[in-house]
């Protein structure tokens, strides 16, 4: 980006709200997106709700945890590359330094039942808030029978025939395809200006970019294969650095061997790359029992930032248990460091390489439509996750279903509802739809009521 360019939005403005973001990104990748859209779209209107749907719908479509690789597209949007680092390395930090705390004190001194009281109350405010993100996004995206039938057909076949994520996204994504080269009309609405107008003034982000200012979103072949070269060296680097001190089967080397191909397939989220890691951490290498596996994923469910950060838990695990000639410490450490490095730098490749020309497509009707029937697939798969969330928080008990056709779920038993889980959400639920109270109080207070009826 060059001097005179003028962002709408200074540095020191953006860091705060990429700061606030970070520290209040609980609850999964459904929960971090909504936190994103109120903070951006809903409070402070710099960026327009389209453009915002645009970019989530592209980084639905990536390997990785996509909550990161969106607040990344955000800030590189807002100041290049410098703010995408900035926006995505602030969304790690929280959890980085979370779970890395937990699992020293978990090696230390085994599982730490307060941190689940005190998160308690977490879950049933993030219910909240997840599904106040789907029903805003919904009113939004989900203009047309044929975008409501996608939705719904996503939220089915992922609640009730576990249909891979991934899948889900490239058939409505190739739906919209087709629909926008045969009949637009079946996914795309143009807005009125009676509707435009009541949208307000354009937000100052679209603003500045469409006036041609923002030259960082033009694409560029040169620049996109010296981004690709670059950020394949900074992914690789360390690790072919560790290889080559250590060894080709030290632990750290495997470790980062393994999270660095997970890097790669971790399409649909953390869970859809748990039963990989899982095998080979568990059954394969022998690196963690099933159980500590499992204590991983509550640490990562209950800390802030992407729930892939389950893997730091794994590898800091590994290092410590097989440090091969260093201190457990020292190794417990580095393999902390190193499986965060390989999970997450993949995603400043992915953004910084191809988000210049995602942004020079949003006019190419084709795509758009594609992209509209991707975002509404994810609309179907927050409703899912809203229902899962409900399921395992508000009720202690639930109990496999099976139907025909392959039909599995998981049916709630009504007699093991927590009254309380159920007041807390329905309260944040009303303090987050009133407007009035912060997203930093909800959260706060829901923590602290989880606490004490812990105790």
């Amino acid at each position: 980006m060059t001097e005179g360019q003028h962002p709408p939005i200074s540095r020191d403005e953006a860091l705060r709200c990429w700061a606030h973001i970070a520290v209040h990104s609980f609850g999964g990748p459904a929960g971090q997106i909504a936190v994103m859209h109120r903070a951006i779209v809903v409070e402070r209107r710099w960026l327009s709700e389209a453009r915002f749907l645009h970019a989530l719908s592209y980084c639905t479509l990536l390997p990785g945890p996509e909550a990161m690789q969106l607040v990344t597209y955000l800030g590189w949007l807002l100041h290049g590359v410098r703010g995408g680092l900035i926006a995505g390395s602030l969304f790690v930090l929280p959890g980085f330094v979370s779970i890395f705390a937990l699992s020293a004190l978990y090696v230390s001194f085994g599982a730490v039942p307060a941190v689940a009281g005190l998160f308690f109350g977490l879950k049933a405010a993030v219910l909240a808030l997840v599904i106040e993100a789907m029903l805003r996004i919904g009113r939004r995206v989900l203009k047309t029978p044929t975008l409501v039938a996608l939705a719904a057909a996503a939220a089915l076949g992922m609640w009730a025939w576990q249909a891979p994520f991934v899948g889900v996204v490239i058939l409505a994504g190739l739906i919209g395809l087709v629909l926008g080269r045969l009949a637009p009309g079946q996914v795309l609405v143009e807005p009125t200006k009676e509707a435009a107008a009541a949208e307000g003034p354009t937000p100052p982000i679209d603003a500045w970019i469409q006036s041609g200012a923002a030259t960082h979103t033009l694409p560029s072949l040169r620049r996109a294969a010296l981004t690709a070269i670059v950020w394949l060296g900074v992914w690789l680097g360390p690790l072919a650095a560790v290889a080559l001190i250590l060894g080709r089967d030290h632990t750290l080397t495997e470790v980062g061997v393994l999270f660095s191909k997970a890097a790669t397939v971790t399409f649909g989220g953390a869970y859809a790359v748990l039963a990989m890691v899982a095998q080979q951490a568990v059954e394969v290498k022998g690196w963690l029992t099933p159980g500590e596996m499992l204590d991983g994923l509550g640490l990562a469910e209950t800390t802030p930032g992407p729930l892939i950060q389950v893997v730091q838990f794994v590898g800091f695990l590994a290092a410590f248990g097989q440090p091969e000639g260093l201190s457990p410490w020292v190794a417990g450490t580095l393999g902390a460091v190193l499986t965060t490095h390989v999970t997450f730098a993949p995603c400043f490749l992915w953004i910084f390489t191809g988000a210049p020309w995602v942004e020079a497509l949003r006019g190419v009707v084709a795509l758009r439509a594609a992209l509209t029937a991707v975002t509404a697939a994810v609309c179907g798969g927050v409703l899912q996750l809203a229902v899962w969330l409900a399921t395992h928080t508000l009720f202690a008990r639930a109990r496999p279903w099976e139907g025909p056709f392959g039909l599995r779920v998981e049916l709630p038993e009504p007699a093991s509802v927590d009254a309380v889980a159920l007041v807390l959400a329905l309260g944040a639920g009303l303090a987050l739809a009133s407007h009035r109270v912060s997203l930093t109080t909800v959260l706060a207070l829901a923590a602290g009521c989880g606490l004490v009826s812990r105790l």
